[in-house]
């Protein structure tokens, strides 16, 4: 990049919970398989083919490392092969099952789906089934950046030990070595959540600089520099404005900031720490192109030619209507138009660099400006069935313009990050602090993990020096990442499946009482059995206790 060009950083966050020998529906695999076909593979074929013409797609792309052990998984190789079997017998069942309901105008549909299917099929068997190696080797190319993230997508500001925030990114540094064959240099935050230093704790960026980590991405508001986006949807278009002079201040609600800054510059977090190691740099979400893509109601995803996603024929499974409009009851939607519905991504694709380059006009006096979109990977092509083809034709449009798409890494390598700035406490969550995963409803889980917590590492560094206890105190370490995940708490308030997240996180929390209680009691033959049982059931994070012995060498 040349001059004063504002560049351009797409960050993608890929994660699911571990699913894996947990159920398959309705909660369970599917949701892995279901992301798979709907985002990871298609994505993938977007990638590859924009390779193939030779057009620049720079995508930063972060694969939690609980999501990454599951795509490498051969259970889900297994479950993806079952996957694709069931959808495309669906296929095969429909035309005589819509004949007999007088619904033959949707059969081109179905045809659709087929090819759609049998295409992706043979992608996913062309790489041996192995997600996690075609990214990388596309990595390896120097087409994208894969980031790391938390093992297990703890919610790091509210964990009891600063031993457990060490745990979690040791073994997300370490298996994102181990899968991607390289030390990641931008981690994705678990829900973007993060927490200056304390009296008595340390910061979240300390903690990251410990471990390796250089960059990470905030929201707006944390920074100052906007407000918060709160949960898929909820907030609708134009709701959320970037004012250059005046913005609420999230440490000082009801109160307005000295001054605004600007989201569209990286800014070296400061903690006002002695002996850190390393220096870690924050980027900010951009209000305005975020939200763009983010409504689902006046955003791109909520056109009415797109395929709208909560209608669905059983069994199968299979979308064949449009969203049609944006308060069309489920019964009145009319059948989905593949080929309208590409254009119109193409179509909002060249918006959607009109308005980079308004946003870049607006920064061109700022040698150093950057446009930070962050989103979740799923929304692309799962909650939005033609994301993927947005990206493409996004990247498409990019070619030659004012706006550089660059990695974060590659802004950061050309712009380091100068400026100090002191981030306010909270996530990206609604209302922008802890309050999605800390409420009435969840509060029972995070005394329950404090105590889980205690007793992990008290237990922990005489079991490290037993070679009888080591396995089981591996197991019980997986356990206690397992019982970590934000997931569930944010199930549990959202108020979807909360029987399933409920039922997941006290499974996790007994089975790890269950060793940590017999590695206290001395009882390792019948524990080391237990111990070998969970393995089989949750099958992830080999080399945990290194970053176990890393996380207590502090």
């Amino acid at each position: 990049m040349t001059g004063n060009a504002v560049e351009f950083v797409l960050a993608l966050h890929s994660h699911l919970p571990y699913v894996l020998n947990h159920g398959r529906w309705p909660h369970g695999s599917d949701w892995l398989c279901e992301a798979a076909l709907d985002t990871y593979l298609p994505l993938l074929e977007r990638l590859e083919e924009l390779a193939a013409e030779g057009t620049a797609a720079p995508v930063t792309i972060g694969f939690t490392p609980v999501l990454a052990n599951q795509l490498a998984s051969p259970t889900f190789a297994r479950e993806m092969d079952a996957f694709f079997a069931q959808r495309l017998a669906a296929c095969d069942e429909a035309p005589a099952s819509l004949a007999t309901t007088g619904d033959q105008a949707l059969l081109p549909l179905v045809d659709f789906w087929r090819s759609r299917l049998g295409r992706l099929q043979t992608l996913f068997r062309t790489i041996d089934r192995d997600l996690v190696s075609a990214f990388r080797r596309l990595q390896e190319r120097g087409r994208l950046e894969i980031i790391g993230s938390a093992a297990t997508h703890g919610y790091l500001p509210l964990l009891a030990r600063d031993e457990s925030i060490r745990l979690q990114l040791a073994v997300g540094r370490e298996e994102h070595r181990r899968l991607f064959g390289a030390v990641p240099k931008g981690c994705w935050l678990p829900e973007c959540a993060y927490r200056p230093r304390g009296k008595k704790r340390r910061g979240i960026e300390e903690h990251l600089a410990d471990a390796g980590f250089r960059y990470f991405f905030t929201d707006a508001h944390l920074a100052r520099a906007g407000s918060p986006l709160g949960a898929y949807g909820d907030i609708p278009l134009g709701a959320e404005r970037f004012d250059a002079e005046r913005h609420d201040d999230p440490a000082a609600p009801g109160r307005r900031a000295k001054a605004a800054r600007s989201p569209y510059r990286g800014y070296r977090v400061s903690g006002g720490t002695r002996g850190q190691k390393g220096v870690v740099a924050a980027l900010v979400r951009d209000p305005r192109s975020s939200m763009q893509i983010w409504s689902r109601h006046q955003g791109y995803p909520g056109d009415e030619s797109y395929l709208e996603f909560h209608k669905i024929r059983w069994p199968g499974g299979l979308k064949l209507w449009r969203v049609s409009g944006a308060n069309v009851d489920l019964g009145a939607k009319r059948p989905y138009e593949p080929r309208v519905a590409s254009e119109r991504a193409a179509g909002h694709a060249s918006h959607f660099v009109h308005l980079l380059e308004g946003v870049a006009h607006e920064q061109r006096g700022d040698g150093d400006g950057v446009i930070v979109a962050p989103f979740d990977t799923e929304l692309f092509g799962h909650w939005w069935f033609e994301g993927a083809d947005f990206l493409a034709a996004t990247y498409r449009e990019l070619r030659g313009r004012a706006v550089h798409a660059v990695t974060a890494s590659q802004h950061l390598e050309a712009h380091p990050a100068r400026t100090a700035l002191q981030l306010a406490e909270g996530s990206w969550g609604a209302n922008g602090d802890h309050t999605m995963w800390l409420n009435d409803r969840t509060a029972w889980t995070w005394k329950r993990l404090s105590a889980l917590e205690e007793a992990f590492w008290e237990a922990a560094p005489a079991a490290l020096a037993s070679a009888a206890a080591r396995p089981v105190l591996a197991q019980a370490a997986r356990e206690l990442l397992l019982a970590q995940a934000s997931d569930w708490q944010f199930i549990i308030s959202t108020g979807a499946v909360v029987d399933y997240a409920e039922r997941r996180f006290t499974l996790h929390c007994d089975d790890a009482e269950r060793l940590i209680e017999a590695l206290s009691g001395g009882e390792l033959e019948g524990a080391g059995r237990l111990a070998d049982e969970l393995a089989r059931r949750d099958d992830l994070f080999p080399d945990v206790l290194a970053a176990v012995m890393q996380a207590l060498a502090r």
